[in-house]
């Protein structure tokens, strides 16, 4: 079931199809949005495409997220912020007609940018590392959110995936867990700051052209282990041709360990209920017991998006690829369902 993509090369064909689906653990194909062709219109097609960049930071404390994505008929810009001990939650969002003011990178080696009138958005590359500013005065309800983050992306292995959605729909996705990050954000007239011995950086880089109504699960977590080593998890399902390969994994001081088609459990009218995850492979067994949900929904008539992402706590096991057991308990993570109308 898990084809592992080696050859380099173009991500489409002429015809706008893939030229080969499954994972791999670097971006091995090079994204040509200009052949996609679902319409014989050019303009049709550069409307359908869905492309973002989605940055979360999480410590013992809080947990913090900043993203730039293009809707193809419109830009979306999204902060949030969650104390896990207060349980306070502040998040804001713009959009942007037809996607005024951004420029994204066709790579996760690319910047990304994104300004509109005093708002702006820098996700830039450095060799080995990311950095990211945020400066929104408005955020909030005027609190106002700066942000300078500094995320250090050491060789490590990544998901990237290559899932086919029909003949000429497709999703390419790489998600990145447990980078060190440092830096610091001024929300209102509060200052966070973090090291990178205490914070753990996930990115989410994704481009492709979907369904019209679209449903995907994706839980994750970046985290340190009590011996000071760093535990990622990535698992998700619901959408596209996933005979190819799945996007489960888990990694171990940035090596990863590949996992067949994983269950989820969960209760989708009490998403605070505790989640269940099993692996059809038996190497991972993974309750989750949520203590806050994030429900963010928006409303566009013809573009809609409703989101559950529950943060909690991670226990049970996985089982390395070299046989070895790992006992999991009281990882931080998320879990989430997400319904797309786009």
């Amino acid at each position: 079931m898990q084809h592992r993509i080696t050859s380099k090369g173009d991500l489409l064909d002429r015809e706008g199809k893939l030229y080969e689906a499954g994972y791999a653990t670097l971006p091995v194909r090079t994204y040509n949005p200009e052949n996609v062709s679902l319409y014989p219109f050019s303009k049709l097609n550069k409307i359908r495409i869905k492309e973002w960049d989605y940055y979360g930071i999480t410590t013992d404390e809080y947990f913090v997220s900043a993203t730039v994505s293009n809707l193809g008929y419109a830009g979306l810009i999204f902060v949030y912020f969650i104390d896990f001990a207060t349980r306070e939650y502040i998040e804001d969002t713009l959009i942007t007609p037809f996607a005024k003011g951004f420029i994204l990178g066709k790579s996760s080696d690319e910047n990304s940018f994104f300004r509109y009138g005093d708002i702006t958005f820098k996700f830039i590359k450095n060799e080995t590392e990311r950095e990211i500013f945020v400066n929104w005065p408005k955020f909030g309800k005027g609190r106002g959110f700066r942000a300078h983050w500094i995320v250090r992306q050491t060789p490590r292995d990544s998901i990237v995936m290559i899932t086919p959605i029909g003949q000429k729909r497709f999703y390419y996705n790489q998600k990145i867990n447990c980078m060190p990050a440092e830096g610091a954000f001024i929300l209102g007239s509060k200052e966070y700051g973090f090291t990178d011995k205490k914070a753990l950086a996930t990115l989410d880089w994704g481009r492709g052209v979907w369904e019209y109504h679209s449903f995907w699960n994706w839980a994750s977590a970046s985290y340190f282990l009590p011996n000071g080593s760093t535990f990622g998890l990535n698992l998700g399902k619901g959408f596209g041709d996933l005979s190819k390969a799945t996007e489960n994994c888990f990694f171990i001081d940035g090596i990863m360990n590949k996992l067949d088609y994983v269950e989820f459990h969960y209760d989708s009218v009490n998403f605070m209920k505790p989640w269940h995850f099993e692996s059809v492979d038996g190497r991972l067994n993974l309750n989750f017991k949520p203590f806050f949900e994030r429900v963010a929904k928006s409303n566009l008539l013809i573009v809609s998006s409703e989101v559950h992402q529950l943060f909690g706590k991670y226990s049970g096991y996985v089982i390395t690829d070299s046989q070895k057991k790992l006992k999991i308990e009281n990882i931080v993570g998320w879990a989430e369902e997400h319904k797309a109308r786009w």
